[in-house]
């Protein structure tokens, strides 16, 4: 069971991750980055590191994403057409491409691309107890204060770049 969650957090990310790179529009990109973030926590739930899975969460998904979805809706950015293949990029790509498969095949070949054993590693969610303890008592304070600066500078980018139609009555 432990393989096949892994194996489908793996191809989310990978698969998010190709979706961040190759969308053309601004906004389904940084959803995709959002999915992305959501299997990397997938995997550090994996490796018994609930911490990391827990911060990647709420920072990078909740807050970093969030803060890219407000400045591209702002800016108002538009998707481009469609794409425009010139043959040199696209051959040195292909190339590219080729010499990663070949390089990787040639590991494999060699035997020397295999899995860890997991019974010889320790776990990693472990040593990070005493950082949650910090983070959730003694610092929790300072990380909220921050939060809320973090939401009155997004709220004041919102006033300051509104568009203003016509003249406005000063009082």
């Amino acid at each position: 069971m432990g393989s096949l969650l892994f194996q489908l957090f793996a191809l989310l990310t990978v698969t998010a991750a190709v979706g961040v790179v190759a969308n053309r529009n601004a906004v389904n990109a940084a959803m995709c980055l959002l999915l992305c973030l959501v299997g990397v926590a997938g995997l550090f739930v994996q490796l018994d590191a609930y911490l990391l899975a827990f911060l990647l969460l709420l920072v990078y998904a909740g807050a970093i994403v969030a803060l890219f979805l407000f400045i591209i809706m702002l800016l108002d950015v538009p998707g481009r057409s469609a794409w425009n293949l010139r043959k040199l990029p696209t051959l040195a790509g292909l190339v590219a491409f080729a010499l990663l498969l070949a390089g990787l095949g040639s590991l494999v070949a060699r035997g020397q691309l295999r899995a860890p054993n997991p019974n010889a590693t320790e776990g990693v969610g472990a040593a990070l107890k005493p950082y949650a303890y910090q983070l959730f008592t003694t610092y929790l304070l300072p990380v909220q204060v921050m939060g809320f600066l973090l939401l009155v500078a997004m709220l004041g980018v919102i006033v300051l770049s509104r568009k203003v139609d016509g003249p406005e009555d000063a009082k």
